[in-house]
């Protein structure tokens, strides 16, 4: 039985999905994820599908514990809303026309119908694993709903036709479908690995299928912010930063 919820993607990069359900109707989150609720709504915080369960979400990246809203009035609809954690777009994933199962990088998961079901998938080859920027674990999001991931900058869906090959920076991977061949292989060439900028690996995908990319990853992003503080930290240090650590060096006898 599908487990079908109405929803509205609300927002440009910095989104939030609003979720409206009718008395009796339940929907689950990542802890932490929740923006507002109507006062019909009761939350219910709880390691969903026991100490198994929630050793699985830990080892995908998400929290041990998952959070359930239920829509507790007597009648009428209510409303609660989920906000993404970085800036990016809200990716709604219909598990039922994709199969039934979807592969999702670590930490993308965001909130889904109850009933979806959240484990974790072994990549299937060594240099995936080594190499893929993922590591060896995926989230494998099941069930016949709707669920909600979270892709960094702008969104790009590609449907693969059996055979057909694209290659990818390794940090770009959203999502994928279990029909769909992942491997990473080396980027090729001795200038391209020193000076390419997109590191010395990229993931290989192979149809048939549907992916998801993302335009700006995470690790992208942090990198970029690290790099601009460390800057902006040295510039203002200047010379009164290096007359101020002579100085103090000279009071503490240094």
């Amino acid at each position: 039985m599908a487990h079908e919820i109405d929803y509205e993607i609300l927002g440009d990069d910095l989104q939030a999905v609003v979720i409206t359900l009718d008395p009796g109707e339940v929907v689950q989150a990542e802890a932490g994820a929740m923006l507002y609720m109507d006062e019909a709504i009761r939350m219910d915080t709880g390691a969903d599908g026991g100490l198994a369960g929630g050793l699985k979400r830990i080892f995908t990246g998400e929290s041990f514990f998952i959070t359930s809203f239920l829509h507790a009035g007597p009648a009428g609809r209510a409303k609660v809303a989920f906000a993404a954690p970085f800036p990016g777009k809200i990716v709604p994933l219909d598990l039922r026309q994709l199969g039934g199962t979807m592969l999702c990088q670590k930490d993308a998961f965001l909130c889904a119908a109850k009933g979806t079901d959240i484990s974790i998938a072994l990549t299937k080859r060594l240099g995936a694993g080594l190499f893929g920027g993922e590591g060896f674990i995926l989230q494998k999001l099941t069930g016949d709903g709707l669920c909600f991931a979270h892709a960094g900058g702008a969104l790009i869906a590609k449907d693969l036709a059996p055979g057909e090959t694209v290659r990818v920076d390794t940090g770009c991977l959203v999502a994928f479908q279990p029909t769909v061949e992942y491997d990473i292989g080396f980027v090729g060439g001795f200038t391209n690995a020193l000076f390419g900028g997109e590191g010395l690996f990229l993931a290989t995908l192979r149809g048939p299928g549907r992916v998801y990319l993302q335009t700006l990853p995470f690790s992208r992003l942090a990198d970029r912010l690290k790099a601009a503080i460390s800057v902006n930290r040295e510039e203002h240090r200047g010379v009164a930063g290096l007359g101020g650590g002579l100085l103090k060096n000279i009071i503490s006898g240094k």
